[in-house]
């Protein structure tokens, strides 16, 4: 099976898409851009959000736990973005083309925009930015965005051209991604980690580890200058106490991911908004190591788990039991699985088949902090296999120490929530192919999985690609690469005078720049 490449009529499509980008930027651009000498709207003081983890990381290239990325979406700029509907839109490029051929694209940057040190934003930056995320010394997290890319030049101080090994459908969307932020050439992990310095709508202002991390407005900022003074990201530790703090007046903003703790601060002042998510919640199983690395066990434990039990039980049932893919125009269908319902006879048989009639025994990691249901779903899990004579032994730890186990595939299974992407080759190019980035992680590739990714990466029109990704959905399913649990909702929790602010499917907090508080 080879990668197609698309005909005339399909690259027209891809081109038309491309050129929404570029009209986008000249007529109707996405909110906050205008040109960086508009004047600056009168600004509403410093919102308080509670957060229940410390950033692990304030390096974008590297960062994996949410709370991090929430922080740097705010510090940081990306070539493109993604606005509140998912669709790609002009970031730090204001405009776009593809060659005919696909094989080439290129990006028209702003002109005045600056990093929070003052220095002016170049082509120069990009490339290099580029460059090093391309490297995999630099172990960025998104490398396998620029998978396709053979070459990155700077013609000019204000034109990148990316050359392509091949038609690359997703790579747009992937470079909204904050792990594809734009940094200053140069510039060094160790120093970003301790003063950030990006050109997103606020500043990194100081931090005080455990306690908080302060941005203030940035005022050369390219887009509408934000309606806040600053922004300050208080941890505290559980979710139950950022509602204590809602209740107080002493937090203003708030994300909640458990349903039972959203139920009980709305009202008093306090309002909630519950979005659907794309991010997922999965056990996930290393294939690399025994006994996982037999199909059947894997397939044993699979059937052995009822999702919208899990579901019920950790998140109160507020949300889908989902399959592998959740980006809306490529969603998998969770019942196209070997055991579309829970089914303990079968999972014993196939142990049975494994050589483990007597049962096994196999560990999983835990986190706790970052998400509040992660607890809960491990130990409905663990309930849920013992039936089946499997025994889970559960590793709970801190959120720093799980995902370095976790960066490290240091674990035979561990409970996560990954988070979800509009285009599906972000979301599993970089897990389930032999060159993702992240297949250490994954834990599981094939000769078959690579050839279907890259059909899928070379495939423009969404309705070809769709029975692709199917393709690719079943794939995982029938080898139970991973145990696909549900997707959950997020709960908005902000106090009488906070307005402005725009939940998103992807969980970002892009919109903290158009919010106000009064």
């Amino acid at each position: 099976m080879q990668p197609r490449r698309p005909g005339r009529r399909a690259w027209a499509s891809f081109l038309g898409l491309v050129a929404a980008g570029s009209l986008m930027a000249s007529v109707a651009a996405p909110v906050g851009a205008q040109s960086p000498s508009a004047p600056a709207a009168a600004q509403s003081g410093t919102l308080v959000v509670g957060i229940t983890s410390d950033p692990d990381t304030l390096f974008p290239w590297k960062a994996t736990q949410f709370q991090a990325i929430a922080v740097l979406t705010n510090i940081y700029g990306t070539l493109t973005e993604l606005d509140q509907d998912l669709n790609v839109v002009p970031g730090l490029a204001q405009s776009w083309e593809a060659s005919a051929d696909g094989m080439t694209l290129t990006f028209h940057l702003r002109d005045g925009v600056k990093f929070q040190d003052g220095t002016p934003l170049t082509s120069a930056d990009v490339k290099a930015s580029l460059d090093a995320i391309n490297l995999e010394a630099t172990a960025a997290v998104a490398r396998s965005t620029l998978a396709s890319v053979t070459a990155v030049a700077a013609p000019d101080p204000q034109t990148v051209v990316l050359t392509l090994s091949g038609p690359d459908a997703g790579i747009l969307a992937g470079l909204a991604s904050v792990n594809m932020a734009i940094l200053p050439a140069g510039a060094t992990e160790e120093a970003l980690n301790a003063a950030p310095n990006g050109t997103g709508p606020f500043t990194f202002s100081r931090r005080t580890p455990s306690e908080s991390i302060d941005l203030v407005a940035n005022p050369s900022y390219w887009g509408d200058a934000p309606k806040l003074a600053g922004v300050e990201f208080r941890i505290i530790p559980d979710e139950t106490s950022i509602v204590s703090g809602l209740q107080s007046g002493n937090v203003q903003f708030a994300v909640l991911d458990d349903p039972l703790v959203a139920q009980s601060a709305a009202g008093d002042g306090i309002t909630i908004v519950k979005t659907p998510q794309l991010a997922y919640h999965v056990l996930q199983l290393n294939a690399a190591r025994a006994p996982l690395d037999d199909l059947n066990v894997r397939l044993a434990i699979s059937c052995a788990i009822d999702r919208q039990q899990v579901l019920d039980t950790a998140a109160l049932g507020e949300g889908k039991v989902t399959g592998p893919i959740t980006s809306p125009a490529y969603r998998s269908d969770p019942s196209a699985r070997p055991c579309p319902t829970r089914d303990v006879a079968k999972a014993k048989d196939y142990l049975a088949k494994a050589g483990h009639a007597d049962g096994l025994t196999i560990k999983s990691i835990v986190s706790e902090g970052e998400y509040a249901t992660a607890i809960n779903e491990a130990q409905n899990i663990q309930a849920q296999l013992a039936d089946a004579g499997i025994t889970l032994e559960l590793e709970t730890m801190d959120i720093d120490t799980y995902v370095k186990r976790w960066l490290a595939a240091d674990f035979d299974t561990a409970v996560a929530l990954n988070g979800g992407r509009p285009d599906p080759d972000g979301m599993y190019g970089r897990y389930f192919t032999s060159t993702g980035n992240l297949n250490k992680v994954a834990g599981f590739s094939s000769p078959e999985l690579d050839q279907l990714f890259a059909q899928g990466k070379a495939t423009i029109d969404p309705a070809a690609r769709k029975p692709i990704y199917d393709q690719i959905s079943k794939y995982l399913e029938d080898n139970a690469v991973w145990v696909w649990l549900f997707s959950s909702d997020t709960y908005t929790a902000t106090t009488s005078g906070v307005s402005g602010f725009v939940p998103m499917a992807n969980g970002s907090l892009q919109y903290l720049r158009q919010t106000s508080l009064k």
